[in-house]
């Protein structure tokens, strides 16, 4: 009892607080508000919008059901989990966060997933998405497209690495289960299944689809900008400055420079502004790839909190997937180290021919994207959020 009156204690304190920090800097408050909303109308919103909706109607109809049967003798063996989470590690990669959270708690709802199972999931399908990393990172901050390939496979390349670490967690718990072999006829089954246990109009599939996605995505772009409005309070109040001291001092000891404490410390609250900071560092490009690929691996505290709403919804613990983030920045940082000089140092001053085709296929049409959303970004969220609200008018209706 005494706990829980403590903690209401604390909370309270915490609430007026910010209301008073907001009350004190009302023109910090507003543009560091613009700059959030900036980014989710711009790019998070009309970025995330189709993968949610078709996520939702590859559900409604079964198809994950399909790829559950079908990948089951790769994601079992790799990572401990059904095949149903091929689907969700593909779609988490593609889209960028935080939808491998999204993914895994709708499929959690959808039992297709036990608790632990979810939660070895989560840990390693909540990445960042290649026009994240490569267009916004590599060519907005740093204007190098090489360096963007190195970021990606580093990303990319230890978050698979924390998935096979998080298979052992609660690893008692295979023996529940029987290894499938591959078979389309049993998968084309679980689909007919599926669907027909949907058992909805094709409009009410769509609207449904439309309008759980567009609710998440509100409540992602409500985060952002909030961690936007508290990392600037932390800057005015000089808070900031007193955690990156205590940064410094961890990354004296690991004989890196203390002026990226500031930017790292940026970086755990909000990903994208770090990002940029450690961009306007003047340190080697080696530095800044180390500091920018824990940041990207950490996912930032907007990003967890987020993951932390959508799990709420389920029986999903958080603490799996913080642990994961902890082992995610230290298996990113070595990774990045590894990787410099073959993926970056080297084709820099060589120009393979195959990495430039490489170049050619997957970082121009991220750059491309990107500059579009920043054009078009706008007119695609204005649009969504007429449509959400002509749905949630005709359902009250």
């Amino acid at each position: 009892m005494l706990k829980q009156k403590l903690y209401s204690i604390m909370y309270a304190s915490l609430i007026v607080l910010l209301a008073v920090m907001i009350i004190s800097f009302p023109q910090v408050v507003l543009k560091a508000s613009q700059r959030g909303l900036e980014v989710w109308s711009n790019v998070v919103f009309p970025s995330l919008l189709p993968f949610f909706i078709v996520a939702e109607l590859l559900i409604a109809f079964g198809v994950v059901h399909f790829i559950g049967v079908l990948f089951e003798p790769v994601m079992r063996p790799l990572f401990n989990v059904p095949g149903v989470g091929g689907f969700v590690w593909t779609m988490g990669m593609a889209s960028g966060y935080p939808s491998g959270a999204k993914f895994t708690a709708r499929l959690r709802q959808e039992n297709q997933l036990s608790q632990t199972e979810a939660e070895r999931l989560v840990s390693f399908t909540n990445a960042s998405n290649p026009l994240f990393i490569i267009g916004a990172v590599s060519i907005g901050f740093f204007h190098n497209q090489q360096l963007g390939i190195l970021l990606a496979i580093t990303h990319y390349t230890s978050n698979f690495l924390v998935g096979i670490c998080m298979r052992f967690y609660k690893y008692n718990e295979r023996e529940k289960f029987k290894l499938q072999h591959l078979s389309f006829r049993k998968a084309f089954a679980h689909l007919h299944r599926a669907r027909l246990k949907e058992n909805k109009p094709l409009g009410k599939i769509l609207g449904d689809a439309v309008q759980h996605s567009i609710q998440t995505l509100l409540i992602i772009g409500g985060f952002i900008i909030l961690f936007s409005v508290l990392t600037e309070i932390l800057r005015q109040v000089h808070v900031a400055d007193i955690l990156a001291s205590g940064l410094a001092y961890i990354l004296q000891l690991l004989h890196l420079p203390v002026e990226m404490a500031l930017p790292l410390m940026t970086g755990f609250f909000e990903i994208t502004i770090g990002a940029n900071e450690v961009s306007a560092t003047d340190t080697s490009l080696l530095i800044q790839a180390i500091i920018v690929s824990i940041i990207l691996a950490f996912n930032g505290f907007s990003v967890q909190a987020q993951v932390a709403s959508i799990l709420a919804e389920t029986d999903i613990r958080f603490a799996p997937y913080f642990f994961a983030r902890l082992l995610h920045t230290v298996i990113a940082s070595i990774t990045v180290i590894i990787l410099y000089v073959p993926l970056y140092k080297n084709q820099v001053a060589s120009q393979e021919p195959a990495m430039t085709a490489f170049s050619q296929f997957v970082v121009q049409p991220a750059e491309k994207a990107y500059l579009a959303f920043g054009h078009i970004g706008f007119m695609i969220t204005f649009c969504g959020l007429f449509v959400y609200l002509i749905l949630l008018l005709n359902n009250k209706r």
